[in-house]
């Protein structure tokens, strides 16, 4: 694989994408690695998670930023890894298990905070369904990428992310925005709902959400969108 420059975003979504383009380059300037800005990231999302436990309106704004700066971390890696050409199995793996324990952490801790908050134990239930949907997709992608390696002539996981696809009818562009908006911003979403103290909103869509995420994982069209 050759060594790209960095592009700049042509699309205004992922917003989060913006933010990274804009960073990456400081990162370049630095000896760091990809798996390092990965650990970066991985902590940053921990930290958000721990803000959001307590319940408290001020420490959900400050761990909404901290998502949003793991979520930025988190594009950052994979930019840095492919202009200085060191793209790894290992780091692939690294990512998408810090993908998992980012979200997992986040929703469990929110459903947790909420809980407290409200003496009403069933929003810490949501938060539990939305955490193992996002540990049963991370599964899904292990079985997925193993099984995806055996066939021939298939693309690396790097090659389907620097060449992508893009949606071609409207159940494709249904997916594609919905994995969008609870993946790449949803950090946005985060913030924007923690500003207005009702994060709690995500619960109960994010509890049946997460399902729908990892069963439309389950199928080759989910995958490998590129805009």
């Amino acid at each position: 694989m050759k060594t790209e420059t960095l592009k700049e975003p042509t699309q205004l979504f992922p917003l989060v994408r913006h933010l990274s383009y804009r960073l990456t380059p400081l990162l370049l300037r630095t000896a760091i690695t990809p798996n390092q800005i990965t650990a970066i990231s991985l902590s940053l999302g921990l930290l958000c998670a721990i803000c959001f436990i307590t319940g408290n309106y001020v420490l959900g704004i400050i761990g909404a930023l901290l998502m949003t700066m793991s979520y930025a971390f988190d594009n950052c890696d994979g930019e840095v890894a492919r202009v200085k050409n060191m793209s790894s199995e290992f780091g692939a793996k690294f990512d998408d298990i810090s993908d998992c324990m980012v979200d997992a952490s986040f929703f469990a801790a929110l459903g947790y905070g909420t809980s407290q908050v409200t003496e009403q134990s069933f929003w810490f239930w949501f938060g539990c369904a939305a955490a193992a949907g996002a540990f049963i997709d991370y599964i899904v992608d292990l079985f997925y990428h193993a099984k995806n390696e055996k066939k021939e002539g298939s693309m690396s996981r790097e090659e389907v992310t620097v060449k992508g696809k893009k949606p071609e009818d409207i159940l494709d562009w249904f997916i594609y925005i919905v994995h969008k908006l609870s993946r790449a911003d949803f950090c946005i979403i985060v913030l924007v709902l923690a500003m207005f103290n009702v994060t709690w909103i995500l619960l109960p869509f994010a509890a049946i959400g997460a399902q729908f995420y990892w069963i439309t994982d389950l199928f080759d069209r989910a995958r490998g969108y590129h805009t």
